[in-house]
């Protein structure tokens, strides 16, 4: 369920959901979530072995994982369900190679009823580039 933890309370939160996880989540150990709250996740990746492709640049499918759980914790910032996906949308604008240093940011643009949107950026660390761009949309409604 959601959490009105914010700031570093709000990433300890997270990182101990990740740590614990025994199932999917498992394959965030590697990414820091440093900030969050109020309809926010901000999380960073050295990127390693574990997520690259047989070129060494970041995989397009860890990209995915990343748009769909990061923007699911920034919507867990609010006291919500964390919802099941309706559609998760990628566009991939830039490589990012073995060792790079990527950051991902996530930000709730709208909740309704029943559906919230949320919009996610992975950019590198060192000069903003962007790197790909997501859009999550989630159902919410949970009686």
């Amino acid at each position: 369920m959601g959490t009105r933890k914010k700031g570093l309370e709000f990433a300890k939160h997270i990182t101990e959901i990740i740590n614990k996880s025994t199932g999917f989540e498992s394959h965030l150990q590697k990414v820091k979530i440093v900030d969050g709250g109020d309809g926010a996740c901000t999380a960073e990746l050295k990127v390693d072995q574990d997520h690259v492709n047989l070129y060494k640049f970041l995989h397009g499918g860890y990209i995915m994982t990343l748009v769909d759980l990061i923007t699911t914790y920034a919507l867990m910032s609010k006291p919500c369900h964390p919802g099941v996906s309706v559609d998760l949308s990628v566009n991939f604008l830039n490589g990012a190679k073995l060792g790079d240093d990527v950051v991902i940011q996530a930000n709730l643009s709208k909740v309704g009823k029943y559906l919230a949107f949320i919009d996610c950026t992975l950019k590198h660390k060192k000069d903003d580039l962007v790197i790909a761009k997501g859009t999550h949309l989630k159902y919410i409604k949970f009686d």
